[in-house]
């Protein structure tokens, strides 16, 4: 492997900001990887493992330590009983993937068309938009175990997923190093059409649209909202949804509808996990922080509430000035802490 030294981790991000590595290197395989771990701990360097560079937000000072690129690539396929099982590798372009499965007449992440980043990084956060996640088609993750260093199996119980969370981001956030992930996917099967934004693109139709028409409308109603990563669009310099919906308890819920009543609104909700989700988007527009706020070099995007973007120029202390300025706005008026989606590197708290 090659240790290349000072390499600036800004252009290897989405959001475009960030200082340099002192070491940088790219796994292509498992022992790639083991070896590279061996190699930054015989030097006593904290280690960073970086996937598609879509949901991070590297610091100004960089990182300190050996930047990992998962580069482990490569796609199988293989039936699984009445399923069809696809193990990619971590360092393989996840919209590529989904376009893989629709084009083979497989659901399970046709709504998940579009979603910026690599492999990877799905199970970690437990990637969902449009009424999936990947938890519900995952059966195994393969990982480096950094605590014994062997490479281990992981069953999606044993992931310990929940909204936006997992063990790998979790608990044991650090223990694991994902080196590819196996999804169990449906030949033939209908495609799931329970969004909101979906089921209005489809309505008065007679005939049930398939995978192909389920996924371009996703990308279609993404690129609306600038959450589809295309070159040359300024609102797409962002790390896509920049804060998590919260799921509140009866309690906090009441709060929000009294702040929402007082200005005469009614706040959007959905059941989830037995409680309740809140659009963070609603939120922080009703906060004050309206479609393409300004705030210097960083902004929201125009067409999308919940992006931070890179206007030009910003640094990372921008992006947390303004993260900082919207979460304190949304505490005041609706009493709800928004959690950050993306991870945060090269930062002491």
């Amino acid at each position: 492997m090659e240790f290349q030294e000072r390499i600036p981790l800004g252009p290897l991000t989405t959001l475009g900001v960030g200082g340099e590595a002192r070491y940088f290197a790219e796994a292509r395989t498992g022992d790639d990887a083991r070896a590279a771990v061996r190699w930054g701990r015989e030097r006593g360097l904290p280690l960073f493992v970086l996937g598609g560079g879509s949901n991070v937000l590297i610091s100004d000072r960089g990182w300190p330590g050996l930047a990992l690129r998962m580069a482990v690539h490569g796609v199988e396929e293989r039936s699984e009983g009445k399923r069809r099982r696809f193990t990619a590798g971590a360092g393989e372009e996840w919209d590529a993937l989904v376009a893989r499965a629709v084009e083979r007449d497989c659901a399970g992440i046709e709504c998940l068309s579009g979603i910026p980043g690599t492999v990877g990084g799905a199970p970690i956060q437990n990637v969902g938009a449009y009424g999936q996640e990947v938890a519900e088609t995952i059966a195994a993750v393969r990982v480096l175990d950094l605590e014994s260093g062997e490479l281990r199996e992981l069953s999606n119980e044993e992931c310990g997923f929940h909204y936006r969370s997992s063990r790998f981001n979790g608990r044991e956030r650090g223990r694991y190093l994902v080196l590819g992930v196996s999804f169990d996917l449906h030949p033939g099967g209908k495609p799931k059409i329970a969004y909101p934004d979906l089921k209005s693109v489809f309505a008065g139709r007679s005939a049930a649209p398939g995978l192909l028409e389920v996924r371009e409308a996703v990308r279609k109603v993404r690129r609306a909202k600038a959450m589809l990563l295309e070159p040359g669009d300024p609102d797409a310099r962002s790390a896509g949804s920049f804060f998590k919906n919260p799921i509140v308890d009866a309690a906090q819920l009441a709060a929000i509808e009294r702040a929402a009543e007082h200005h005469g609104l009614e706040a959007p909700r959905f059941p989830a996990e037995g409680k309740t989700k809140v659009p963070a988007a609603w939120l922080i527009e009703h906060a004050g922080f309206h479609r393409g706020y300004v705030r210097g070099p960083v902004g929201i995007s125009s067409r999308h509430a919940l992006a931070i973007v890179n206007r030009g120029g910003a640094t990372a202390a921008d992006i947390i000035a303004l993260k900082d300025e919207i979460q304190q706005r949304v505490r005041e008026e609706f009493g709800v802490e928004l959690q950050p989606e993306p991870v945060f590197v090269g930062f002491e708290s």
